[in-house]
């Protein structure tokens, strides 16, 4: 297993950008988190900085398929870094709204800003992988890894902001978030030699391919019911166990760890097109029986089993995309695919809460299953095509390119 990661981090450069992007994503898991904690300390409301929250991150979510595209035509060396400032001072503009008590109009605007132009940092590093890997088993394992750092960002982005925003100052938190921010996205930008070149408006003397909309299309549907999943169980488990609630999710986020690490080291004998309803289908298997779980310690297994076929799943629905996206538009792609995982887990939430204010806790696992079963039958709308062809061949078989 180390030496197929280590396969691809002897590539000249990629460890390099791989750790940067990491940093720069920090904020990702710190932005929203800290935003409550803040608001929330400040103004007394958990209400008000519950909604300050659902407005950075539904910024986030609209603005990142413009910025997908803005990459792939200008060059990721001159968007990231004005994307992170841009970010940066939104975020500047939310803290001292809140700290000097002006109008709340001030606050939802620097949340804006901020969610707005957080720069697609994944999506970016991804790009990378797929430039400077021409192995595609090198590019699945590169997107594994990628997956388990996302793993990582979530485990300790939120523990230090928590931990900045309690034991030292409510601004502390989001502060050194800003700065993870700039410091690891302007280490990204400024390493030229692995930037996929910026393709500009057009590509290949003019012609420029459309977005094979029948797999992402499937593709971005199986991803906001993953996030409907993930938000619908985050408030399930919180309702279940209550003071155990962080063990129950720590289990899935660990199954979730190990297994993408694993699929990463693992030569599948199957494309992603047909890993990504199989995945789908498992979780569907697993899930099904949450409702009908009293105890904690049979709940833990089953989560931590069901942790086993998120990351695979995931690391497979982006490899398919990275497979099909059409030269110069990998990027938008990706960022497409990545606004439906965003789009899933607030509403997620909010059902599964309903569900458990008149059901009870364990009719909310419920919503998660519905969720699992609709990614399945999304991923069986992939084209029998995608299963065969194992490249970009497939768009370019699909459909012609277009003048534009």
């Amino acid at each position: 297993m180390f030496d197929t990661y280590r396969a691809v981090l002897s590539v000249p450069g990629t460890l390099r950008f791989s750790a940067a992007a990491f940093v720069g994503r920090l904020p990702m898991a710190m932005f929203s988190l800290g935003i409550v904690l803040l608001v929330s300390e400040a103004r007394g409301s958990y209400g008000v900085a519950g909604g300050v929250a659902a407005v950075y991150l539904i910024a986030n979510g609209i603005f990142s398929i413009i910025q997908g595209r803005l990459l792939d035509r200008l060059g990721q060396s001159l968007v990231l870094g004005l994307l992170m400032a841009s970010s940066a001072g939104g975020m500047v503009l939310l803290m001292t709204a809140v700290q000097s008590g002006w109008p709340l109009a001030w606050v939802y605007l620097g949340a804006v800003i901020s969610g707005a132009t957080f720069p697609q940092i994944g999506a970016a590093v991804r790009a990378r992988w797929s430039h400077v890997l021409r192995d595609p088993a090198k590019v699945q394992t590169a997107f594994a890894l990628e997956g388990a750092l996302d793993e990582g960002v979530f485990v300790l982005g939120p523990i230090l902001v928590t931990a900045l925003a309690t034991a030292v100052h409510p601004l502390a938190g989001l502060g050194s978030a800003v700065v993870a921010g700039l410091i690891g996205t302007a280490a990204l930008a400024v390493q030229r030699s692995t930037e996929p070149p910026p393709r500009g408006a057009t590509v290949e003397h003019g012609v420029r391919h459309p977005m094979p909309w029948s797999v992402v299309a499937p593709l971005v549907v199986v991803c906001f019911c993953l996030g409907v999943m993930f938000g619908s169980s985050e408030v399930t488990a919180v309702a279940f166990a209550e003071e155990q609630a962080g063990v129950l999710l720590a289990l899935w986020a660990l199954g979730s760890f190990s297994a993408g690490i694993a699929s990463g080291a693992v030569r599948w004998p199957w494309g992603p097109a047909i890993r990504v309803p199989a995945g789908c289908l498992g979780l569907v298997v697993v899930i099904a029986p949450l409702s009908l779980i009293p105890s904690m310690g049979v709940m833990a297994g089953f989560l931590l089993i069901a942790g086993l076929a998120v990351a695979p799943t995931l690391i497979a629905t982006m490899s398919l995309c990275e497979q099909v996206a059409p030269p110069g538009r990998l990027t938008e792609a990706m960022s497409i695919v990545h606004t439906g995982l965003v789009a899933g887990v607030a509403p997620g939430a909010a059902v599964a809460g309903l569900v458990i204010d008149h059901q009870g806790a364990s009719a909310a696992f419920l919503v998660a299953l519905a969720a699992a079963a609709l990614g399945f039958a999304a991923a069986l709308r992939l084209p029998a095509a995608s299963r065969a062809l194992p490249s970009r061949a497939f768009v370019e078989s699909q459909t012609p390119p277009t003048i534009r």
